[in-house]
């Protein structure tokens, strides 16, 4: 691959002098994604850098061996240049990804969404185990996790679970898990011990910030109400939680868990942006995608994406017929070899 070694380096001095102005520095917003920018920047070079080492010694390796005589070291020689050129190979690939991102949104935060669906009480405990799956995954990850909004049962399961995820490439490994999750397994309710098959569903839309989209105070919506606990009961006699519409596109969002009515309706804001935006980003790649061939799924959300099998210790991915048996170790956040194999699908699907 080739690439600008004086241009790379130049361009991570350029952002580490702008992240250093004293005018960005008190822009917390800007000094986020210039610190994106920044990262990126730097694993770029330092990847450039070692595609420049060792090809350099690539080249002596090749040299020396047209003048070597003797088989010992000929055969070390020839061991060395295959490492060697499998790293090269191996650190293109990676340039590549970073010189060329498949999806510009690959860099962003998230907003991850997940609910109860058929099953009853079963489904609000399975959300709640998805949720503690995807919290595993992002600590793994070195991600930071913040609970936005949600609403529990009484033994311990999700209604609702809205959470922001921030890091470096967030949307990059959890792209995928958009969809309806089933599972099947004897409930925690369930005396007679008979497998029960139920489902949550899982949204995950890339953070949307205010430069992103715009949204007119006219547009909007916005009642306040006395946060509800378990049942619906009232929690406080003040009107804190905050219900907000986006009128033109019917998008409702609300937020209780801040005592704070200000607070909710920041976090309601956030997500709101965040879904409209990728409503419209949705509308905008349909007309992309109904050309395209051998789609991981159809990207609706109402799709059954996977399957979790506590029985037969097996997890199903229908999208690319992936199979594992490993099923505690996904569930405790190990996503990884999932996450891969779909990452690799959709890299080599037809565009």
């Amino acid at each position: 691959m080739e690439f600008n070694l004086e241009k790379l380096e130049q361009t991570v001095a350029d952002l580490e002098k702008q992240m250093q102005s004293s005018k960005i520095v008190t822009d917390a917003k800007k000094m986020a994604q210039l610190g994106r920018e920044y990262n990126q920047a730097r694993d770029t070079l330092f990847l450039a850098h070692n595609l420049t080492k060792n090809k350099a010694e690539l080249d002596n390796l090749q040299s020396s061996l047209d003048k070597e005589n003797d088989p010992e070291m000929i055969s070390l020689t020839k061991e060395e240049i295959k490492i060697l050129e499998d790293k090269i190979e191996q650190d293109n690939g990676k340039l590549e990804e970073l010189l060329h991102p498949q999806d510009p949104n690959d860099q962003k935060n998230i907003i991850l969404e997940i609910r109860a669906g058929s099953g009853g009480e079963e489904s609000a405990l399975f959300a709640a185990d998805l949720f503690r799956m995807y919290s595993k995954f992002a600590e793994n990850l070195g991600f930071k996790l913040k609970i936005l909004s949600s609403h529990r049962t009484g033994i311990g399961g999700f209604k609702e679970i809205i959470s922001e995820i921030v890091g470096d490439q967030v949307y990059k490994y959890f792209k995928f898990e958009s969809g309806v999750h089933r599972v099947q397994r004897v409930p925690e309710t369930e005396k007679s011990g008979r497998v029960h098959t139920s489902a949550a569903s899982v949204a995950v839309f890339p953070e949307a910030e205010e430069t992103d989209l715009e949204i007119e105070p006219k547009d909007l919506r916005i009642d306040t109400f006395c946060a509800s606990g378990h049942g619906g009961q009232s929690v406080n006699t003040t009107y804190s939680a905050v219900r907000i519409t986006h009128l033109p596109t019917n998008t409702v969002v609300s937020c209780q868990d801040e005592k704070s009515q200000t607070q909710n309706k920041l976090k309601a804001m956030q997500i709101l942006r965040s879904r409209i935006l990728a409503k419209v980003e949705e509308e905008q790649n349909a007309k992309m995608a109904a050309d395209r061939k051998n789609q991981i799924g159809s990207g609706d959300r109402s799709e059954k994406i996977r399957t979790y099998n506590y029985p037969q210790d097996r997890l199903t991915d229908h999208r690319i017929k992936l199979t594992l048996h490993n099923l505690n170790t996904i569930m405790n956040g190990e996503l990884m070899p999932i996450v891969e194999n779909l990452q690799k699908a959709f890299k080599n699907q037809p565009q």
